[in-house]
């Protein structure tokens, strides 16, 4: 283990041992150690810390710890974790239309980052810069999706520069592989959380949803990132999702306007007619474009790919269907 990372270890247990001790008060060291899983001496230590930090700790009449009533944490002692969750909030809040919302945001983050502890303001600082989150790829998440906690795992993973190995799951051949990735990046894509990192298995930099990662570990092994390589530039040299597919659709005048502004990624193309105009963009979900397209009615006509063409057909006819019969159910 790093001096970085026993610092940045040590700093949560210091959080986590004055929030213990000020809820269950007189626990002993022998206590305190096996709680965190470390030796009396590093108790000892941690205790010796926190006092001279102005932490006013007792030793109790009944044999244990406590702090003196009255004593109140400072604002802000956040573990990395959570910095990283109110840092993302805010980042998702910067990528809204209402400027003050925008503005009101960037006041917040900058606010947090001031009162950290510089280790975890560090952390944050390398998270942040391979993580994106871009306006045109984000849209209302899957409810039913789950990623359990892998971003967590993988923004540690990603921050330290440190190998993984997982389970994947690969849908279009319906199995699961094995594989050891250099974890580079997260980026927010439509409806998921990806991990951008080179795969050892393909020997090159690829996508992963983490909703497909079925199992997770982090390695101690440190990897060191492929010579020139910037998250952005990469995003924007190829397309992020290996399911990407090219969508061309036909909007009329009428509802042109609120279609441009719906379309849940960037406009690629878009083709004026006396009717309306062409729109062309890339997408990795046609189910759920086919319903955003059923908004339009006959005013939207899906022309590429045949496949989406067919899903819109199959909803509408379900529909249809739906209001055949008179009399509603009872």
């Amino acid at each position: 283990m790093s001096n970085e990372e026993r610092r940045f270890n040590r700093t949560e247990r210091l959080f986590a041992l004055v929030l213990l001790l000020q809820n269950r008060p007189n626990l002993t060291s022998r206590d305190l150690s096996d709680h965190f899983g470390v030796s009396r001496r590093t108790i000892f230590r941690d205790l010796r810390a926190l006092t001279e930090s102005g932490v006013p700790l007792t030793y109790a009449e009944e044999g244990g710890y406590e702090i003196l009533e009255g004593y109140q944490l400072p604002p802000l002692m956040l573990t990395a974790r959570e910095a990283a969750t109110l840092l993302m909030g805010t980042e998702f809040m910067k990528l809204q239309s209402d400027a003050s919302l925008r503005e009101d945001s960037d006041a917040v983050s900058l606010k947090i980052r001031s009162v950290l502890p510089r280790e975890i303001r560090d952390y944050i600082d390398r998270l942040s810069t391979r993580t994106v989150l871009d306006p045109y790829w984000v849209h209302a998440g899957n409810a039913e999706q789950s990623e359990d906690g892998q971003w967590y795992r993988l923004s540690e993973a990603v921050a330290r520069e440190r190998r993984v190995i997982m389970e994947y799951f690969v849908e279009s051949r319906g199995e699961v592989t094995r594989r050891t990735v250099d974890p580079l990046g997260l980026v927010y894509y439509t409806d998921h959380w990806n991990l951008i990192g080179y795969d050892h298995l393909r020997s090159e930099v690829r996508n992963f949803r983490l909703d497909r990662i079925r199992t997770l570990h982090v390695l101690h092994e440190r990897f060191e990132k492929p010579a020139g390589f910037r998250l952005v530039e990469f995003l924007g040299d190829r397309e992020i999702s290996p399911d990407t597919q090219r969508i061309r659709v036909h909007f009329g005048k009428q509802v042109l306007e609120h279609a441009r502004r719906g379309v849940p990624a960037r406009i690629e193309e878009e083709r004026a007619d006396a009717e309306g105009a062409e729109i062309v963009f890339r997408f990795d979900n046609l189910e759920y474009v086919a319903g955003w397209l059923l908004r339009f009615g006959l005013d939207a006509d899906a022309r590429e790919p045949e496949s989406l063409r067919r899903l819109v057909a199959e909803k509408a006819r379900t529909l249809a269907e739906r209001y055949d019969d008179p009399a509603p159910p009872q």
